[in-house]
């Protein structure tokens, strides 16, 4: 058998073991939410985050589902809702100061906050072989920036409770600081983001505005950044740093005040990003960000999984 087609069988066995846990109830003393729970997902009005947002509820709990654009996003909702389920739409362009502003206004005048935010809202502008970096500022721009300003954002809404609030960030392997693929090649950087004890925003924003300059001279491909899919593997690299950044700083909060952070790759999903070239359907792909949401322990922070298992950053 070849290395393909072990991959391929691979594959298809976690498929099975992820569908067998799925088809799992929680039990009354793992159920820690009931449908007053409220989750936001962002760029939730197709792919992965529709589905996110459709197995929340699902769950049981009430969803709202954002998207930039509003006919969409409303109109995905329906679809939801139709189904019998507590699903309500939002307008919310995650680059856009205002939007967030005005989201966090009704949030909290709504529902008196939240009490799980699934970061998903992402863009990718380079499908197969192609490696263009025309887009990475706002590849950047959305991925990054935009997931630090929602969770900035929301964590003073988070409201308080013994099992916590859960923030879960959809990221990539490809941002992975020590994957066999797309590494960093400054060793240098790389130990320094490497060092959650020294980890800061000004480093991982400092990272990524050394690149856009470089992108925009003509000079990152020399600057050691990883030679496929850059931007958008650095925006999720930045995103596993900061997931990492911002666990370190949550874990002093108090109890009943707790907030746990966590990342995942939802693996090659066959979505509009990724061109329909996908393996795993967006049901799949959704798994692990939503068993993370729910998860009843209460010690996993700071931590990338996939397929419902921890990996290394």
């Amino acid at each position: 058998m070849d290395k393909k087609a072990r991959a391929k069988e691979r594959r298809e066995k976690r498929r099975q073991e992820i569908s067998l846990l799925r088809t799992i109830p929680y039990s009354d003393h793992q159920r820690w939410w009931s449908p007053d729970t409220v989750a936001v997902v962002t760029g939730a009005n197709r792919g992965i985050g529709f589905e996110i947002a459709h197995q929340l509820a699902m769950d049981g709990l009430t969803v709202i589902l954002t998207s930039r654009d509003t006919g969409v996003g409303d109109a995905a909702a329906k679809v939801l809702q139709d189904g019998g389920l507590n699903v309500f739409f939002h307008q919310l362009d995650i680059v856009n100061p205002l939007s967030i502003e005005t989201f966090t206004d009704w949030i909290q005048q709504s529902y008196g906050g939240l009490d799980i935010l699934v970061n998903n809202a992402g863009i990718n502008f380079n499908v197969g072989s192609d490696n263009s970096v025309e887009s990475a500022e706002k590849v950047i721009e959305t991925n990054y920036f935009g997931t630090k300003n929602m969770i900035k954002a929301m964590i003073p809404l988070m409201r308080p409770s013994a099992s916590g609030a859960r923030i879960v960030n959809v990221s990539s392997r490809l941002g992975r600081l020590n994957g066999r693929r797309n590494r960093i090649g400054n060793l240098t950087l790389r130990a320094q983001l490497e060092d959650v004890d020294s980890l800061s925003e000004e480093l991982i924003g400092g990272a990524m505005d050394t690149f856009l300059q470089q992108a925009k001279d003509g000079t990152w491909e020399s600057g050691g950044w990883p030679k496929v899919f850059t931007d958008y593997s650095l925006s999720k690299l930045a995103v596993n740093a900061y997931t990492r950044l911002m666990a370190r700083i949550l874990s002093d909060r108090p109890e009943g005040h707790k907030i746990y952070i966590n990342c995942y790759c939802p693996g090659w999903v066959k979505t509009a990003m990724t061109g329909w070239a996908g393996h795993i359907t967006p049901e799949e792909g959704a798994d692990t960000a939503v068993w993370l949401a729910l998860l009843p322990d209460l010690s996993i922070s700071g931590k990338f999984f996939a397929e419902r298992r921890e990996i290394n950053f």
